[in-house]
Parts: C-alpha cells; sequence; structure tokens
C-alpha cells in the first residue's frame, strides 16, 4: 500500500518527482526476476504432502477453485468488456486468479485466526502464482494466434511445449543444482552467504535456460523450486531461502512502486464496466469459487466468506500484464485488458489490504464462539509455510539482539 501510494504521489501526475515507462525493457526484467524469485523461495517451502493434508483444504482451493476462479473470470469478462476476444476474456481470468499473502500479513500473523485457516491462505497464495502460469501462456499464445491467423493446432502445441520445456528445464536444474549444492556444502567447499546466492542462483538459472530453449521461464523456476524441496535428501534449509525470499520481496516493492506511478497516468481513463468487473473480480469471482471448492468440508459461512474475500491481487497479475504487453503489442482489446488488470489489483491493495487487520480481528471473534468441535478450531501441524515464516522472524529477531 505505502509503494502503490508513493508511486502514485511522485508521479508526473502528482509531485513529477518520478517518471517511468511500463514498456520498458527494464522495468518488464525488474518485474519478471522479482516473480521468478517469489515463484521458486514460494514453492521451494512447500512440502507436497502437506499439501493434501490438513482435509485438503489448500489442495481444493488449487484444485477446484483456482480453475473455477479463472472460467468464471473469462465469462464475466466476455460479458461486461465487450471489445475484447473470447481469448483476451481468458487472458484476463488467468492473470486476475493468483492470489498475493503479502496484503494479507495482518492475518498470517495473527494467531487469533485458527492455524488451519492462516495455513490454508498462505500455502494457496504460494502454489497458485505457479498453477495460474499455464493457463496464461495458453490463453496468452491463443490471443496471439488469433491476430496472426495461426492454426489452432499449431497454438496448442506451442503452448504444450513452452509448458513441457519449463517443466523439464525446472526439475533438471532444481534435481542437479540441489544434489550439487547441498554436496558442496557438506565437503565444506561453499558456505555461509554463497550458500544463499548459490541457492537463489537456481532461480534464476532456469529462468535464462528455458527462456533460451523456447520454454516459460516462470514455469521452470517454480518447478525447480519444488523439486529442491521434494527431492529426498535435498532438503531446502531455512537459511538458504531466506536471501532468495528477501531479494524478491525488494524487487517486488519496486514492482509496487511502478505500478503506482503506471496507475497515476490511467486511474481517470476507466470506465464504469471496467470498474465493475474489478469489483466482481474481488467478491463473487474469487467468492463462488471458493465455496464450491470447500462443499463437504462443513465450514461456517463466515469462514467460507473470509477465506473467499481474502484473495488479493499482487505482484503476479501485475507482472503477468507486464509480459502479456509485451507479447502482444497492440493486438485488439490491449489497452481493455490492461485497465481491468490494472484496476482490479489497484482496488485489491487498498481495499483488502485496509481490511486485512479488522477483518482478521472480526474472524477470531467469530471462531472464539464456536464449538470447540468444529473444523475451524481443529487442532493442526502449521504447515513449511508457516513454520518458516515464524523461523525467519525468529532469526531476523535473534539477529537484532545480536
Amino acid at each position: 500500500m505505502i509503494f502503490v501510494a508513493a508511486g502514485l504521489l511522485l508521479s508526473p501526475e502528482g509531485l513529477d518527482f518520478v517518471s517511468v515507462s511500463s514498456n520498458s525493457t527494464l522495468i518488464l526484467n525488474i518485474a519478471e526476476l522479482a516473480l521468478i524469485l517469489t515463484l521458486f523461495s514460494d514453492a521451494s517451502k512447500i512440502e507436497l504432502q502437506a499439501l493434501l493434508s490438513e482435509e485438503k483444504l489448500p489442495g481444493r482451493l488449487l484444485i477446484i477453485g483456482m480453475p473455477l476462479t479463472i472460467a468464471f473470470g473469462a465469462i464475466v469478462a466476455a460479458l461486461f468488456l465487450k471489445d475484447i476476444t473470447l481469448a483476451e476474456a481468458g487472458l484476463i481470468g488467468a492473470m486476475l486468479s493468483p492470489t498475493d499473502a503479502g496484503l494479507g500479513q495482518a492475518i498470517l500473523n495473527n494467531t487469533k485466526v485458527p492455524a488451519k485457516i492462516r495455513q490454508t491462505l498462505n500455502v494457496e497464495s504460494g502454489l497458485n502464482d505457479g498453477g495460474a502460469i499455464p493457463f496464461f501462456l495458453f490463453f496468452l499464445i491463443l490471443t496471439r494466434g488469433e491476430a496472426l491467423k495461426w492454426p489452432v493446432g499449431t497454438l496448442i502445441v506451442l503452448a504444450f511445449e513452452q509448458i513441457g520445456i519449463g517443466m523439464l528445464v525446472g526439475a533438471v536444474i532444481g534435481l542437479a543444482g540441489g544434489w550439487l549444492s547441498t554436496k558442496a556444502v557438506r565437503v565444506g567447499w561453499m558456505s555461509g552467504l554463497y550458500r544463499k546466492i548459490g541457492f537463489m542462483s537456481l532461480a534464476i538459472i532456469s529462468w535464462l535456460v528455458a527462456d533460451l530453449i523456447g520454454g516459460s521461464g516462470f514455469i521452470a523456476a517454480f518447478t525447480a523450486g519444488l523439486i529442491t524441496q521434494a527431492g529426498g535428501k535435498i532438503k531446502t534449509a531455512e537459511e538458504e531461502i531466506i536471501l532468495t525470499e528477501a531479494e524478491g520481496n525488494i524487487l517486488s516493492c519496486a514492482v509496487f512502486f511502478i505500478f503506482g506511478i503506471t496507475v497515476s497516468a490511467r486511474i481517470f481513463t476507466i470506465s464504469w464496466p471496467i470498474f465493475i468487473y474489478s469489483v466482481l473480480s474481488l467478491t463473487l469471482i474469487r467468492m463462488l469459487p471458493v465455496a464450491i471448492s470447500l462443499i463437504g468440508i462443513k465450514l461456517h459461512s463466515e469462514t467460507v466468506l473470509f477465506l473467499g474475500w481474502f484473495g488479493p491481487r499482487g505482484l503476479a497479475s501485475v507482472v503477468l500484464l507486464l509480459t502479456a504487453m509485451e507479447e502482444t503489442g497492440g493486438i485488439g482489446g490491449n489497452e481493455t485488458l490492461s485497465l481491468a488488470v490494472i484496476t482490479t489489483v489497484f482496488l485489491s491493495v487498498f481495499v483488502q489490504g485496509a481490511t486485512a487487520d479488522p477483518g482478521s480481528e472480526w474472524y477470531s471473534r467469530i471462531v472464539a464462539k464456536l464449538p470447540t468441535d468444529s473444523p475451524e478450531r481443529k487442532k493442526v501441524g502449521e504447515s513449511s509455510i508457516s513454520s518458516y515464516d515464524v523461523d525467519v522472524k525468529n532469526s531476523l529477531n535473534n539477529s537484532e539482539d545480536r
């Protein structure tokens, strides 16, 4: 919220201190690197077995909820935004499906909120950006192919090539690089800061190699992160992840600052259909799939509402939009597409960011009144992401004490 506001204030439309172009290759590279590091670090903190545990809440949101969110988002976009194609509607749905845990830190840090619910939101936000990218690539290639009149078969082959090559590169680099890094640490060839740098380099290498041979760098980085965690003896340590995540967070702040500058130049061009779509994207388009995915879990309606509302849009949506603009150029409904994503993220940053703290307090009071045997209050172990976050805070506190 602060960095977006700073971008608005210092933009040419504000105090005119800073001027940047969202079409700059440098800006795109910074944004992509921020997402690459975030995808890699988030994936490397997830234990895949935990994803399907604890009554499968995160798995339901990812496997059922996210595809439904993309489908609902595409359908509503096609109905409300008249000057876009079906492929572009699908692209909007895919770009606005990933959630950003950064805006909901007040929830994740509030121990009054049941561990199961915090864990669910944390794991979902850690994995759904990677899960949305295959859909994004598919609709992006369809959008380009429609303009260039490519055969449908060719488009499908290209989409699967990018996804498949990206997964293969990520798997190879994650497995081999993780093993080599672990071996180097064990024999004393690498320690301290270089261990952290070595881990972060796996994300960047997988991104560059996949992009070089025609695969998706985003898919490669996400897969590499998963493999380093799931590779048996290759166990990712907290001290290795912390630098990668910190660098990703720093670059994310830069992206939100640039986003604020971009919004300032376009905020007065937002039409009512786009504004209404953005409101629906943050409410019904997210809440209905969440409710459907949780059928049978016997959660209370307030819990379903809480999980549905706190799906803020942020870094992933912004970076995917920049990538789409770079790839599609002046195709079709680009202006409508970009305004829909910009408006939704802008509203999400301030509305959902501002309601995170009071919302978590409201929900904690609701939960306190529920019976002790209710699903929400069932004791669970924290997921790898949650326990990692606690470890990071303890490490930072210890560093400050020293």
